[in-house]
């Protein structure tokens, strides 16, 4: 049986490593250079970056699964490409809005993230209505007799 490669998913999935690990050693370089090692211990620059971190963790894993399962659906589309950059990049600008560094990149990482969910939320639920007949699908046989 041939592998079944999802470009789109992988390379998504890998930016999001990536960038999960990035905002861990943001979250640890304060904590280091505060001395607080449990909790945020009231610093509010440790907790807007332990924010930005699980803000990341609670959005990646359904954006991931959506442009997965919709890539293993439709096939690798210039589209997708461009909507799993773009969810990147808006996963880049919220941090540096939580730091304060940019504060337009927290509102634009956010809205951006809001909008590629649903998006992609809407596009996974019409697939199988648009499609119907035309792919197959799988069909549980019962063996145990």
């Amino acid at each position: 049986m041939d592998a079944i490669i999802l470009p789109v998913a992988l390379a998504t999935a890998a930016a999001c490593a990536l960038i999960n690990f990035w905002l861990a050693i943001r979250v640890g370089k304060v904590r280091m250079s505060e001395k607080i090692s449990i909790g945020d211990g009231g610093n509010e620059r440790l907790t807007a970056r332990m924010r930005a971190q699980l803000n990341f963790a609670e959005y990646a894993p359904f954006v991931l699964i959506l442009i997965g399962l919709i890539e293993l659906a439709v096939g690798t589309q210039w589209w997708l490409w461009a909507t799993a950059g773009l969810f990147v990049v808006a996963r880049i600008l919220h941090p540096f809005g939580m730091d304060g560094v940019w504060k337009p990149g927290r509102s634009i990482g956010i809205a951006l993230t809001f909008l590629i969910l649903i998006g992609l939320a809407g596009v996974a639920a019409t697939i199988p209505y648009f499609s119907y007949g035309a792919v197959e699908t799988i069909e549980v046989v019962d063996v145990s007799n």
